[in-house]
């Protein structure tokens, strides 16, 4: 039996986490008052064309979970613990969808660049609507609170299982 994630599911969620990670500051950072505006245009950049990166990474995140289902938690993994994983990653999934979205919705409806699919020739799917960009950019400031606070409960669950328990859980992920 299967124990730990494929290699391409481990490298889709380590790909994946790096970049949220990094656009978490970035996000939190670009909106400040009084930063250069060198600094607070590539803080833009990256944040936006790492989102539109996130959210193909996780469709074809969803679509191998779905070929290929995850590894069933050790027996260990008390019933309680395994409701909350279940129900923590499928936030983390749909909430990160929704910010790519909302983030796409944003940008778009907004009028503003997205430099990476405008580079690549790909058509915008939204026309300009100031009114629903201001929706989707208040969508986008509210989840990112409970994506963090996800994150955030995911990466304590993980070190609890590597370091307290030595479970094999937190290995799953690392090694396979």
């Amino acid at each position: 039996m299967q124990t730990g994630y494929t290699a391409t599911a481990r490298a889709l969620h380590w790909i994946v986490a790096m970049i949220v990670l990094g656009m978490i500051p970035a996000g939190k950072i670009m909106v400040e008052e009084g930063l250069p505006r060198g600094l607070q245009d590539a803080l833009f950049l990256f944040h936006k064309n790492a989102g539109v990166i996130v959210l193909l990474l996780m469709i074809v995140r969803l679509v191998w979970r779905w070929l290929n289902p995850p590894p069933p938690l050790p027996s260990s993994v008390p019933v309680w613990q395994a409701r909350v994983a279940h129900l923590t990653h499928v936030l983390l999934y749909a909430l990160i969808f929704v910010m790519g979205i909302s983030g796409y919705v944003r940008v778009v409806a907004g009028g503003f660049p997205l430099e990476l699919p405008d580079a690549l020739g790909l058509p915008r799917l939204l026309p300009k609507v100031e009114s629903l960009g201001n929706a989707a950019s208040t969508v986008h400031y509210l989840t990112h609170y409970t994506v963090i606070a996800l994150i955030a409960l995911h990466i304590g669950a993980a070190l609890f299982h590597g370091i307290v328990r030595r479970d094999g859980v937190f290995g799953r992920m690392w090694r396979g």
